[in-house]
């Protein structure tokens, strides 16, 4: 990795994402969690202020030690303890079947094999465990989606994320089922990166 991306893009990502109207969709996407919670792309724990009270734990799953580093405070002021479980979600060292939920936000457009990190999270949920996410990709209208398209590689090296990745499909190739699913654009945001895709999965079968 290099410097720009391991020192200075997870800096740059830390203030992008403190928007209010972030922060608003971050309330909304952890109101239902519950017990024991794995985090993949935990990032610079802009998610912890939110967790509600029925959450007893959080396995938090990060690559960036740069975001881990600037986590740190958030993680000291977690009302539930905060456990770093490692830094890729696409090959996660823990149990099956361990976990009550799972949490993802804004994360899937920069992992390189995203089915294998939803297929870690159907494997490491509990019978009945619930998957929360927001993440940006794919837009259903045709003009924006060939923008994201024709941009995807050049956004890809500049922000460490892909633009065009069709969230519902990845989620369906892992085996798990969007039990809720709303996609909207989010008020403000460019039309090439403000396509959200936020709900809840639960592992098939």
């Amino acid at each position: 990795m290099n410097l720009f991306a391991e020192r200075v893009r997870p800096r740059l990502l830390d203030v992008a994402m403190r928007a209010p109207a972030l922060s608003q969709v971050r309330a909304r996407v952890c109101a239902d969690l519950r017990g024991d919670v794995l985090e993949i792309g935990y990032g610079s724990g802009r998610n912890t202020p939110h967790l509600p009270p029925a959450v007893r734990a959080v396995w938090a799953v990060e690559p960036s030690r740069t975001a881990l580093a600037l986590s740190a405070a958030r993680r000291a002021a977690s009302p539930v303890p905060v456990v770093v479980a490692g830094d890729d979600a696409q090959r996660l060292d823990l149990p099956d079947r361990r976990f009550d939920a799972a949490l993802c936000t804004w994360t899937l457009c920069g992992i390189p094999d995203p089915v294998a990190a939803l297929r870690e999270v159907a494997r490491v949920l509990r019978p009945g465990g619930t998957l929360h996410f927001v993440e940006h990709g794919l837009s259903p209208d045709t003009r924006v989606a060939r923008r994201q398209h024709r941009g995807s590689g050049l956004h890809r090296r500049v922000a460490g994320c892909v633009l065009d990745r069709d969230v519902p499909a990845l989620l369906a190739a892992a085996g798990l089922h969007a039990r809720a699913l709303r996609t909207y654009h989010l008020p403000g945001a460019p039309r090439v990166s403000g396509t959200l895709h936020e709900g809840v999965a639960v592992p098939v079968g």
